[in-house]
């Protein structure tokens, strides 16, 4: 097990590298969480994420002839990106495996960092059994996303930093993947502030911790499928999970749904971007999953490096979950004005028409009748309703999608 000097040391060897990001009181999560919250925006760090903290102390920390065969690491894109920027500040090569769907934003971001990137797999694991298969063929050194000190020490700077920012906190809340963020800050907390209570919030689609706590040994799950990509790890680490059972008071799961919305407020409110995994904990708190009423609370918001296609649909979801986007289908009859009469009434109710499609043939589409499918963009779930409700009584027929 690690100690604080570890990460006191870490400290010292990562210097100026890592940013000391802002500890933010945000009063529109307040007041909706009911707790004082408080946002460490480790989006705003060097590379987009806290990783570049734990990947520079332990590329910083290599032998000189271990650096001479260059290093190799799997990531599904923040991990890689911390790796590929530690390595160059270093002078030594850097291979990163990343899946096959990794965001083309994150694999651009780390061959511009300098990394060689291979694609292999379907997900984190699978790069990461081949990572390991290369490190034997070329003596790199494997710089693990997760389960390994030096890695642990350098995110648990993270928490040295929010106590000193804020040290009256009576409560830190962390995102979890293979659990090495949580490990690190849990560690730096409670050995400064040991009643301090920290939370860790996993994916709904990958709590491969929570199975593994639940169980006392890692385990691993069939799949881990959730929007937010950079937790999405099927299987905890030894050390982590050891480290996670000593200093952390539990570990909750939100849905896609949750982090959705999260994400969307945060871009809305405070102007930032934020990748899923980032939200996770402002999540837990924002659909109270905690037991944190009237508390002071930090949650850590831990990267923002997200895809812009994928952040096009992960806001598309969010609108539609808010009630503030909504495709609906129903039928005219085929004829000149009628397309007219229906976007009439739409637009009487205040909905704004994003698109318009329509065909004539179909199963579903009787004789003489067209079906018609528009987008919508509107002010919540009673604005929704209301459309609803009103086209049904003008006789449209009405299928919410």
């Amino acid at each position: 097990m690690l100690s604080l000097s570890d990460i006191q040391e870490a400290r010292q060897t990562l210097g100026d590298i890592a940013r000391k990001t802002p500890l933010h009181l945000t009063h529109t999560f307040s007041r909706l969480a009911g707790c004082e919250v408080w946002l460490k925006l480790e989006n705003l760090q060097k590379t987009g994420s806290f990783k570049i903290r734990g990947s520079y102390n332990k590329i910083r920390r290599l032998s000189e002839d271990a650096k001479k065969h260059g290093v190799i690491a799997a990531s599904a894109g923040n991990h890689a990106q911390g790796v590929a920027y530690a390595a160059a500040r270093a002078g030594i090569p850097s291979t990163v495996v990343m899946p096959e769907g990794a965001a083309l934003s994150k694999i651009k971001a780390t061959t511009d960092y300098g990394a060689r990137v291979l694609l292999h797999g379907a997900d984190y694991d699978a790069a990461q059994t081949f990572a390991q298969q290369y490190r034997e063929e070329t003596g790199a050194v494997f710089v693990h996303a997760f389960d390994d000190p030096d890695i642990v020490a350098g995110q648990g700077t993270v928490g040295l930093e929010i106590l000193e920012q804020c040290p009256d906190l009576e409560a830190i809340v962390v995102p979890v993947g293979g659990g090495g963020l949580i490990a690190g800050i849990a560690l730096a907390a409670k050995s400064i502030k040991p009643t301090i209570q920290i939370y860790g919030v996993e994916a709904e689609g990958a709590a491969s911790m929570k199975a593994s706590l639940k169980a006392g040994t890692p385990v691993g799950l069939y799949s881990a499928n959730t929007l937010a990509d950079g937790i999405a790890v099927k299987k905890p680490g030894r050390l982590t999970l050891r480290m996670v059972q000593a200093y952390v008071d539990d570990v909750i799961v939100v849905s896609d749904v949750e982090i959705a919305r999260t994400m969307l407020l945060l871009l809305e409110r405070y102007k930032l971007l934020v990748e899923g995994s980032g939200a996770a904990a402002p999540a837990a708190l924002l659909f109270h999953k905690l037991p944190l009423a009237g508390k002071k609370v930090a949650a850590v918001v831990s990267g923002g490096n997200v895809d812009g296609t994928v952040l096009s649909r992960i806001l598309q979801y969010g609108l539609a979950e808010a009630g503030r986007y909504v495709r609906l289908q129903t039928v005219i009859p085929d004829r000149p004005g009628a397309l007219q009469g229906l976007l009439s009434v739409i637009a009487k109710l205040r909905a704004n028409v994003l698109t318009v499609s329509h065909r004539r043939m179909g199963p579903s589409i009787p004789p003489g009748f067209t079906e018609v499918e528009l987008e919508l963009e509107t002010r919540d779930p009673d604005h929704v309703g209301h459309v609803e409700r009103t086209l049904q009584e003008k006789g449209y027929q009405v299928v919410l999608r």
